[in-house]
């Protein structure tokens, strides 16, 4: 079988990837992470992914012209690993259209809403706010419009009573570590 490569950009300590890279653990998993890069250096996640013998890098912002010449460093560092698909998983800054279009259908991210539903920051608090009866998590491809790509698959989770922003977000994070790994899977399915 042959297994998709993957990359993925983290910010922080990067659960969502330990999950992807547990999932990959299985022998029967159709996917491989091939390579983290963080745009942070002292990412917790960078540690555990080289701790794992996987390929890792800072490709840090500060050390490029511009924007354009940053995202051309990570896209040349995927493309010598062979990167299938990228999995943004808690990586924190908003990309350029241009880096978008070019890993358009190859670029997924999950948000901690049921998209199309709080798009952007502060999901959980909003929803509370909103009254609304569950929240959950989606994983969807990334397009050049912050939250709006096709949404491949959701998990839901009940809002309680005197539910707070803090303890829904820990809810909605272990939802987060079964459905992205869940989201590759369909993904590979089709690739």
């Amino acid at each position: 079988m042959k297994k998709l490569r993957l990359g993925i950009m983290i910010s922080g300590r990067g659960s969502n990837m330990r999950a992807i890279v547990e999932a990959c653990r299985q022998p029967d998993f159709p996917a491989e992470v091939v390579m983290v890069i963080s745009n942070k250096g002292d990412a917790a996640g960078l540690v555990y992914a080289h701790n794992c013998s996987i390929e890792t890098a800072h490709v840090n912002l500060k050390s490029f012209e511009d924007k354009d010449a940053y995202e051309a460093e990570i896209t040349r560092r995927f493309e010598a690993m062979n990167v299938d698909l990228i999995c943004l998983a808690g990586y924190m800054r908003i990309l350029n259209d241009s880096f978008v279009q070019h890993w358009q259908g190859r670029m997924i991210n999950i948000h901690p809403s049921l998209l199309p539903k709080y798009k952007g920051l502060n999901t959980h608090q909003r929803a509370i706010d909103d009254g609304e009866a569950e929240a959950g998590c989606s994983v969807h491809y990334v397009v050049p419009d912050l939250d709006s790509g096709e949404v491949i698959c959701q998990a839901k989770v009940a809002i309680d009573a005197g539910e707070t922003a803090e303890s829904l977000a820990t809810k909605v994070l272990v939802e987060e570590h079964k459905l992205y790994p869940h989201a590759i899977k369909l993904i590979a399915e089709k690739f």
